[in-house]
């Protein structure tokens, strides 16, 4: 009993990215997903009804930064929580600023949806937005 009750307890814990098993986005996204998308100057609109919001731009070198947009450069750490061919979902966390979830939907290597919340300075955060590849940088 005590055996079966500490294989549930592991299991949990490593589907939290909390065991031996969580992979680091660093080390590898599942899929490569995020490896493919191309690399450049990306354009991010609101979806989803948002107010209309102007387009933000982000100089794209390492795509793990659609991770964790609302902490830019931020150096944080990266947990995979689920992959399939065209969809990435990451867990971040960064030191003193905050943490998000992030899921990233792959349309193509120049468009993707993205889904995030979280926390950043104390507030919570929560969007979506579409980013489309706009040109280099």
């Amino acid at each position: 009993m005590t055996s079966n009750f500490t294989r549930f307890a592991l299991a949990g814990l490593m589907t939290l990215g909390l065991g031996s098993a969580g992979e680091s986005v660093t080390a590898a996204d599942g899929s490569g997903l995020l490896q493919t998308l191309e690399r450049g100057l990306w354009q991010l609109r609101a979806t989803g009804g948002g107010s209309g919001a102007a387009a933000s731009q982000l100089c794209l070198g390492d795509p793990k930064m659609l991770a964790q947009i609302q902490h830019g450069s931020a150096n944080c750490t990266h947990t995979l929580v689920e992959s399939s061919a065209n969809a990435v979902t990451i867990s971040y966390s960064c030191n003193g600023t905050g943490q998000g979830l992030t899921t990233i939907r792959k349309e193509t290597g120049r468009l993707v949806q993205i889904k995030s919340q979280g926390i950043r300075n104390g507030a919570p955060f929560s969007f979506s937005v579409e980013g489309r590849r706009a040109g280099t940088c």
